[in-house]
């Protein structure tokens, strides 16, 4: 089959097929990846039902930006990028935890300290803090990463506990999160941002630990615009920030979190296309970069193509 089937492709040497969220996984011969960024969109761990345009070249633009960008840091899994849309790399076997680097007080983190709780994952937090306040250092907060479903908060203390990862691989992922948000929190600051949170995913590759799938995506990351912060801030203001976050604030005004028994809202054309834009903004914002939109006619059929003539010519 030389076209998509259902949504998925039949790559040369395909030999296994996964479906994430937003990211169709191919395994290409027993030791490398095609990942697939689609513009599937998901929040409170639900896939919508519209998609939105360029989306997924912009995911998989940035992830590509900022891998290159930290292979200083810490070695990752991507070898090539030979779609707009695709990315080729190593196997890796990942480690079943998303580590969680927060810098402030906002989204899920502040939700939670809202509510009253004064230790999340472990981490003890201090009382009289506000709405998008900046911790006074970066703290991890991971998550058990769940195929289906929403993912857990967990502490270290309990990872450590179930034996999900040994101490030493444990202290490394620490150490490598704290310096990837620190690098990430450089470059944003470049670009006038605020990297206010991010979650890093890794895995081992005979016996190494590799970065793997995204980094400081609007998926995977919350930005805030560092000259209008301070002011917001003092009165007490929503922030003017670049992330997915007001896509959930939108779901959470029409009735939306996830939980079971609410329906998706309808997403007009008009959000979908604001959500788009958002999505190009941050690109441009993050890479100092202009976005160069990409054909969208076809685009299964250039994904495929493209894909399968790189493969051609690696395997």
């Amino acid at each position: 089959m030389e076209n998509m089937a259902q949504g998925q492709f039949n790559f040369n040497n395909q030999t296994a097929f996964y479906r994430g969220k937003v990211r169709d996984v191919y395994s290409i011969g027993h030791d490398r990846l095609l990942m697939v960024t689609s513009d599937r969109i998901s929040a409170f761990d639900v896939i919508l039902p519209r998609t939105i345009p360029f989306k997924g070249q912009v995911l998989n633009q940035i992830a590509t930006y900022f891998l290159n960008k930290t292979r200083d840091i810490i070695p990752n899994w991507l070898i090539d990028t030979p779609d707009p849309n695709a990315a080729y790399g190593y196997k890796c076997i990942p480690i079943p935890i998303e580590m969680v680097v927060r810098g402030y007080v906002a989204g899920h983190l502040w939700r939670e300290y809202k509510s009253g709780k004064r230790e999340v994952c472990g981490v003890s937090l201090p009382e009289g803090l506000k709405e998008n306040d900046r911790l006074p250092e970066p703290i991890i907060t991971p998550t058990t990463k769940a195929s289906e479903g929403h993912d857990e908060d967990i502490s270290v203390a309990k990872i450590l506990e179930l034996g999900i990862v040994t101490p030493d691989i444990m202290n490394q992922l620490c150490q490598k999160a704290l310096a990837l948000f620190e690098r990430g929190t450089q470059m944003a600051q470049e670009k006038g941002l605020i990297l206010v949170d991010t979650k890093y995913e890794f895995g081992l590759l005979d016996g190494q630990i590799m970065l793997m799938d995204e980094i400081h995506t609007p998926d995977s990351s919350r930005y805030f615009y560092a000259n209008t912060y301070q002011e917001l801030l003092e009165k007490g203001l929503p922030q003017k920030q670049l992330s997915k976050e007001f896509v959930r604030e939108w779901l959470i005004a029409n009735g939306f979190q996830g939980k079971e028994g609410q329906v998706v809202p309808t997403i007009t054309d008009e959000f979908v296309e604001e959500i788009s834009n958002r999505y190009i903004l941050l690109y441009e914002e993050i890479t100092g970069q202009k976005f160069q939109k990409e054909p969208q006619d076809n685009l299964e059929q250039r994904i495929f193509n493209h894909v399968n003539q790189y493969l051609e010519n690696v395997n």
